[in-house]
């Protein structure tokens, strides 16, 4: 179906607009979500990728035994990407006009994941695994959340829930191999 009439009828008002509000930066009159709820939302998706950051590089660090190597690399590589994500979101808060949340003070409250060391290799893959899905559902529940209030942060966040479903593949591929090497693999429940 065809749209009829003008895409912006009246740009001489959004030019005035503009300029009278331009110390609010990216959010203008046209934004419609609940600015101070999405700030709140970005800053608990940024305390869960830091502890996703943390329990990364310690199970990079931690990770033993024959397959360590190769697992202990695709855990950097993660907390790398989870680092990545704290950094997206960051400047999202900042362009909406808040403060990313970076204390350490109340970070494991704030973050939907939580923080477990892992016994061995094939318990941090799970609760590594266990916090990608996490995130998955949670960033999914933002993103509907969200809607067209704000296609942006939308954007930002399908984005993100992109890369920890492929965190939680790469995770529950290694269990899978991980069992068939002989090592106490549980296998994948579907």
């Amino acid at each position: 179906m065809a749209k009829t009439g003008h895409f912006l009828s009246d740009i001489q008002t959004i030019r005035k607009r503009a300029r009278e509000h331009m110390h609010e930066g990216a959010v203008t009159a046209g934004y419609a979500a609940d600015r101070k709820a999405v700030l709140k939302i970005l800053n608990e998706a940024l305390a869960t990728e830091i502890v996703c950051v943390l329990r990364y590089k310690r199970h990079h660090y931690m990770a033993s035994g024959i397959n360590a190597q190769s697992v202990a690399a695709e855990f950097l590589q993660h907390a790398n990407e989870e680092q990545g994500h704290a950094d997206l979101i960051c400047t999202r808060i900042v362009q909406l006009g808040g403060a990313p949340n970076l204390s350490p003070d109340g970070l494991l409250t704030r973050s939907h994941s939580e923080y477990v060391e892992g016994e061995n290799l094939v318990d941090m893959i799970q609760e590594d695994l266990v916090a990608e899905r996490i995130a998955i559902d949670t960033y999914g529940e933002i993103i509907r959340y969200l809607g067209n209030d704000d296609p942006t942060t939308r954007r930002l966040m399908e984005s993100l829930l992109a890369m920890e479903e492929e965190h939680a593949e790469d995770l529950a591929t290694l269990l899978v191999e991980l069992g068939k090497k002989g090592e106490p693999a549980k296998p994948k429940k579907r």
